[in-house]
């Protein structure tokens, strides 16, 4: 791991064009009423979970070009987890997918997760493939199918990850389905909505009482006619059908082109029901790109909304839980993430910044000009000078990517682990 007497003087060495870029910010933002170290300290206190199959190189149906040094255990990929909070001090918890995440002592991961600071934020199950030994198959849905068997298989491996997530002090279990079809006639729309209804309720009354259910949505794929769950409408549906304990979650790729995302999560925020994100960035469809690398002002305009509900006090929507969920098949999976992490506060940043009553009174005055020209405005700033500064301030690097590529963190893995490892799980 990072040794921080390393880290120190590579801080060091950016220190002065780092000082000169925040004091420069600082002086504009000043000049507008904005205290600066409270707008850091939100930054500070923001926190992004990492998947752990986000570790390795991703792939498609025609290839994957892994590039060494992977992690091979679930341990290793605590371990990856645990540098990249140690370089942006904003990755604080890691998130698991069973069964490619199967935990064997409990008690050691508990060690080893608090020896890198991090905590297990979320639990994932997975019915949308046939593990080895499974009696039964998915090909044809998990929680809606026709066959109660089948059904039941699913609710018991869903229990299985909440045994799973009990052990290690996880409190939220998320349920994506691959369930769907691909040919008119195939399925009954009605009654493969009421199975699963009635299958997520059992699953819904093993939940501990501290626990919570997210449930997401995808409009397609791997379906292409439809899915049981394919917007957040029926994924918010369900959730009123089980109870306080379940939200809807969001994914940034999970949405048609063109899709008003900003105005979904306002109207969840405002049920109180909006309880997860997943980032990533989308040209297409569920592209699982580095988040805010294709439609940055988009992404702004998604936090505007996020930032404004959990600003109001009349919004009684739970915390949320944040995740990068993405696909890294050119980049450095570690580098990619942090290259996330950094698009994700500087993007949070400039949402705080904004001036929201000046834009509440153009809203009430109907002023259309000066309510995009806010929203312009506070997209326009660079905002990095203060990322870095509330990683400075954290203990993290002011450069995370600059100081991963310094202290050759890929080549010390690859030497490590090897040159062909390969991640586990995918």
């Amino acid at each position: 791991m990072l040794i921080q007497e390393q880290l120190l003087d590579l801080n060091e060495k950016k220190r002065a064009g780092h000082e000169f870029h925040l004091q420069y910010l600082a002086e504009i933002l000043t000049r507008k009423g904005v205290d600066i170290q409270s707008v850091i300290e939100k930054i500070k206190a923001f926190q992004v979970a990492i998947p752990s199959w986000a570790l390795g190189t991703g792939g498609t149906r025609f290839g994957r070009y892994p590039g060494g040094g992977e992690p091979r255990s679930l341990e290793e990929k605590i371990e990856d987890v645990g540098l990249l909070h140690a370089l942006n001090r904003s990755s604080d918890s890691i998130s698991l997918h069973i069964p490619w995440d199967i935990p064997g002592d409990a008690a050691a991961l508990q060690a080893l997760l608090k020896s890198h600071g991090l905590t297990i934020d979320s639990v994932n199950s997975n019915t949308f493939q046939d593990q080895s030994g499974q009696p039964l198959s998915y090909k044809f849905g998990s929680l809606s199918h026709t066959d109660a068997a089948v059904r039941r298989q699913a609710i018991e491996h869903n229990i299985t990850c909440i045994e799973h997530g009990v052990a290690l002090d996880s409190k939220v279990l998320t349920v994506w389905l691959a369930d769907g079809s691909n040919f008119p006639g195939q399925q009954h729309f009605r009654r493969a909505w009421q199975r699963t209804a009635d299958t997520l309720t059992d699953i819904y009354q093993a939940l501990p009482d501290d626990w919570t259910l997210l449930i997401e949505y995808k409009p397609y794929e791997p379906h292409f006619y439809s899915m049981v769950i394919p917007d957040w409408g029926t994924s918010l549906s369900l959730c009123q059908y089980l109870g306080k304990k379940a939200h809807v979650l969001v994914d940034l790729g999970h949405h048609l082109p063109n899709t008003n995302i900003e105005q979904i999560v306002a109207r969840l925020m405002h049920f109180g029901r909006l309880g997860g994100f997943h980032f990533n960035g989308s040209m297409y469809g569920d592209d699982d790109l580095t988040t805010g690398s294709i439609k940055p002002y988009q992404f702004f305009l998604i936090f505007n909304e996020l930032v404004d509900a959990m600003s109001d006090p009349a919004v009684k929507n739970p915390p949320l839980a944040w995740m990068i969920d993405a696909s890294h098949n050119t980049k450095d999976p570690l580098e990619d993430l942090l290259q996330s992490v950094q698009n994700i506060l500087t993007t949070y940043a400039k949402a705080l910044l904004l001036d929201r009553n000046q834009l509440e009174a153009a809203q009430q005055n109907n002023d259309v000009v000066t309510a995009e020209e806010l929203l312009r405005d506070a997209f326009a700033i660079d905002t990095r000078a203060l990322v870095a500064e509330a990683a400075r301030q954290n203990g993290g690097a002011i450069d995370p990517i600059g100081a991963f590529r310094d202290l050759k963190i890929r080549e010390n893995r690859i030497e490590k682990r090897g040159k062909k490892s390969v991640a586990t799980g995918l």
